[in-house]
Order: C-alpha cells, then structure tokens, then sequence
C-alpha cells in the first residue's frame, strides 16, 4: 500500500513523495528462500532449523518464539516471504539480547558490576539544581541498584536533608528518599538494592538515621550477624534486600566526663589499650544501632592508595575512589587494583570539577574490575547495564576474576590479540513516519538518514564506521555491512545512532541504541532505538545482522 507526504515549498508550490511499505531486503529473501527451498511458504520444521542454524538459537528457545508466532495461525500451511519478514523485524520476538536473567547469581557480590548512580537524588546539575525523590525513581525502576545520598543537618541541627553539600541545591527530606526507595526498589529487579550514604552527620543525627531507616525497611534491611564481613553475600541471598553502606562512625576519646566531638582518636589506640590511656574512656561518636545497620563498611585510602589496594585483611569492604586516583592507579599499579577488586567492593565517582554528575568513562573503572562507578558516558553504562536481563547486575568476566598457581591476575597493560571478529549489517530502518511529524527532519523533504556504528571498547578496540546517506526515504535501506576486531568483546558495546543528514555538522538525530557485544544474539535481528535520554521509541527499529566467531582459548 503506498501514501504520499506533501511538503510545501516557499509557501507556493507542494511537493508530494510517496512512502511505500516496507518489504523484505536481499538478505532476508535469500535466507527465506535457502530455508524455505524454493517454496512459498516456510514450513515449521524449515522455520526450526532456520532459528537454530541461522539464528543460533537453542531448541528450546526456537520452540518458544514458534509456539508465539503460530499461535494465531492455525490454519496456515506456513510462513510466507512476507510473514517471515515480519516476524525478523518484530523486536518483542525477535530482540539482540536475551531479556531475561541469565548469570550465575550465585556468586559472591564482588563478582558483579553494580548499575550504579551518583548524586541519585538531583533532577540536573549538582551547582543549583533541585533535590527530589524523582530521580531516584526513575532510576530504581530502570534497574540501578546503587544509589547515593549525600545527608546533611538541616539548619535547626534536628533532622536529616539530602543535598549536595556547599552548593546551592535545595535539599529533600532523608525520609522521602527513604520511602521512595521502599516503594520502588523491587519494581524492576528482585535483586538487592545499595544505599550508598555521604555521612556528614554528628551522633544523634546518626541515631535518628538508624531510627529512620529500621522504621521504614523493616525486615527488608539486611544486617550483618558480625560488623566485620570475610566474604559478601551473593545476589541471589540478597534478593528484596536493601544494604546500607557508608563509613562506621569515628571513634573519639574523652577527658574525665568532657566529651570532645572533633578530634578523632589516634589509629594507636584501640580497643584492646584501655588502660594505657588511663581515665580517657574509648566512646563511639555514633549510636551503635546506626553501625549495626551498615551492611557494606567503606574504608579510606588514608595509608596510602598502593597500600589500601594490598591491604591483607581478612575482610572485605568498599572503596571509594575519585576517577582521577583510579587512572592514577590504573597506570602505575593496575594489577593491584585487580587483585583488589577480586575479594572488594570498588567504586569510582566523578571529577569533583563536574558540573554534572552524569559520569566518568567507564570502560578503565570495568577493564579493572571496578564493580560501581558511574560515567559521563550515560548511554554506555546503560549499554552495558542490558545485560542479563537489565537486572543490575552483570557478571564480571572470568579473566578479571581468575587467579594463577602463584596469585598472578590478568594485567591490562598486556598487548592482547583479537579474539572476536564482529560483522555488523545495517540492512534498513522503519518507524519514524510513525513516531514523528512528517516535517519534523525537514520542512521541505523526508529525511536523509545515515546510521554510525561504533564500538566502544578498550585501547584498540575502540572504532567507528557509517553508511551511506539514503536521501529522502522514510524506509531507508542500506544493506551494508561493517567487520571489527575485538581484543576484549567482554567489556565492549556497541553503539547505533541514526540522523539525519544536513548542513549542519552533526545532522538531526534520529534515535539511538547501546548494547552490550558479549550478549548480542548472531542472526537478522530487530533493534529498537530510543531518544537521548534513553526512553524507547514506539516504533523507530533497525533490521540488523550480527556474525561473530571468537577464540575462546585466546
């Protein structure tokens, strides 16, 4: 069936284009017709073997997409050419990654990257923008499992807000953060939640966190059976739990019955000299209900960064680092920081000199085992973050975890060689005559859409490619096909934009995808875009092929 878009030129003359529906490209008809040998129609046991072979599907995942596409199909003597395209450019059967969870969540939670966000609580930037619970809604119910408040006293030094210290934010009541994440916290993952708390309280505003929290989770909280962790629980044993971690509270001493809240007692005493330090008494600055409650204790790299990273401890715990002190580390001693992140908890936030607390790059924080951290490059991190289902959690890879026979672990800086070749076709796109005005790319004409195609990787395998330019299609098809040599396909995305070529530089946008290569399914697939601020669009997709053959010995 065709139609037809009018433009009006100059206000004096109309320019009519017709739109066609969208049919079958080259690459779709040879595999119908391999598949189908030579016939109509495609029968079931052709359509079986296509989705195995071809598609690289498992038995029982092809019986379930048959037992969904045939389902109002009862009478049919199989697919025809037309069917079959259909059923390739349908997302909901036919998707590039497995929305389902699919690690091993049985691992201890260092074994995991942690989706992960910083400042969670602030609507924009972090100068003067606005605090409020929204933020963090919106992020719980896109799968972020770490979120960050920064408490502070308010002015009367009687309650608990949550702001951006020093700055000009205006803040949000602790207990409505509290309450919001109570409420959405298992809305799109079961898996556990982490209250990441920027402690900046004195004692008896510590006293009333605790209260507040116990309060409002309940039973939801967890709370270690020992202060002292030697080994994190696994997701899986955290299911619906909320896990508070922060710093315990200072230990101060006193004088006789003169209490001094600001001088930190010296790392010489402990709790074991008492009696050295004669009628000062050892008192804990914060209520002990509030460090029961911390169920991931941080630490500080105040010994000394390389120190920090080889502490022989036999507990686990968080450390914080700025992303400058993780590249600082990454270069001079980054297998320490591997080995660290092998037992521990490291996360990474942003250049203090941001305005906004968007993110750092996050691919030296996760090519070094850094479980939380969240990055400049937001579309990246939500990349990586569809993964497994879009749970929040993702399997660490098995080399960044491995240990040799004399506690070797992988180094970062080795010159490693290509382990996968990635062939990505871009045969066409559909869904924009749906989604916008046929004058929103141009007043005068359809659009003239363009699709890049990157890699975002580690050192080397990081590239870019783009097709040709299709002028003045709704339906554009390229079928052209781009080959990338990958080192580490583990950490790597992939990374889609279509726009709209025109004088300016960039080019209007037309949608965007990022998703990770390491859980791409092989075969034609149907790939939905969505906007800049990643919410998917109703109809805008590409029709895609994914070929890869890896090394698994390399």
């Amino acid at each position: 069936m065709e139609s037809y878009n009018k433009y009006r030129v100059l206000g004096v003359f109309n320019r009519k284009f017709k739109i066609s529906e969208p049919h079958a490209p080259p690459e779709v008809t040879a595999a119908f017709k391999q598949y189908a040998e030579g016939a109509t129609h495609m029968r079931a046991e052709q359509l079986l073997k296509f989705l195995v072979d071809y598609q690289g599907c498992t038995a029982a995942h092809a019986e379930e997409i048959m037992a969904k596409l045939f389902l109002h199909r009862h009478n049919i003597i199989g697919l025809t050419l037309d069917h079959f395209f259909h059923f390739l450019f349908n997302s909901d059967l036919n998707a590039p990654i497995n929305s389902q969870v699919h690690h091993d969540m049985s691992a201890p939670m260092q074994h995991y990257f942690i989706y992960t966000g910083h400042n969670s609580y602030l609507i924009g930037n972090q100068l003067n923008s606005e605090c409020s619970e929204v933020p963090i809604i919106n992020a719980l119910e896109n799968g972020v499992r770490g979120i960050e408040l920064d408490l502070w006293p308010n002015s009367a030094k009687d309650n608990i807000h949550v702001y951006h210290g020093k700055t000009l934010t205006p803040p949000v009541p602790l207990l409505k953060c509290l309450e919001s994440i109570k409420k959405h916290a298992f809305i799109k993952s079961p898996y556990p939640v982490i209250i990441t708390l920027e402690d900046h309280l004195p004692p008896h505003l510590q006293a009333k966190v605790a209260e507040m929290v116990t309060h409002v989770f309940g039973d939801m909280l967890y709370c270690p059976d020992s202060e002292s962790l030697d080994a994190f629980p696994s997701p899986n044993d955290l299911k619906n739990k909320i896990i508070l971690s922060t710093k315990p509270p200072k230990e101060y001493h006193t004088a006789n019955d003169k209490p001094d809240h600001t001088s930190p007692l010296h790392e010489k005493y402990t709790s074991e000299s008492d009696d050295e330090v004669g009628e000062e008494k050892l008192r804990s600055s914060g209520a002990p209900e509030y460090k029961r409650l911390i169920g991931i204790r941080a630490g500080n790299a105040k010994k000394g960064l390389r120190q920090s990273l080889k502490d022989g401890s036999n507990n686990v715990s968080r450390l914080s680092l700025s992303e400058q002190r993780l590249e600082k580390a990454a270069d001079l001693y980054g297998t320490d920081v591997i080995r660290f992140t092998q037992r521990n908890i490291l996360r990474i936030y942003p250049k203090g000199m941001r305005v906004t607390s968007s993110n750092y790059k996050p691919m030296i924080g996760w090519m070094h085992g850094a479980q939380m951290g969240h990055g400049k490059l937001l579309q990246i991190m939500k990349g990586l973050f569809r993964s497994n289902g879009g749970c929040g959690y993702v399997k660490k890879p098995d080399f960044l975890m491995k240990k040799g026979v004399n506690n070797e672990v992988f180094d970062p800086k080795l010159t490693l060689p290509v382990k996968m070749i990635l062939k990505v076709s871009v045969y066409m796109g559909d869904g924009w005559r749906h989604d916008f005005s046929h004058t929103h790319f141009d007043a005068y004409s359809p659009p003239d859409f363009y699709t890049k195609v990157y890699i975002i990787g580690v050192g080397a395998d990081g590239a870019k490619e783009k097709t040709g330019i299709k002028k003045d299609e709704w339906i554009p098809y390229w079928n052209e096909e781009f080959v990338f040599g990958l080192r580490i396909p583990e950490l790597a995305v992939l990374r889609i934009e279509v726009r709209d070529h025109d004088t300016s530089e960039k080019g209007d946008f037309g949608g965007q995808t990022c998703l990770p290569v390491w859980e791409l399914r092989q075969g034609i697939r149907a790939v939905p875009l969505y906007d800049r601020k990643g919410l998917k669009y109703n109809s805008v997709k590409l029709l895609m092929r994914f070929h890869f053959h890896y090394d698994s010995s390399l």
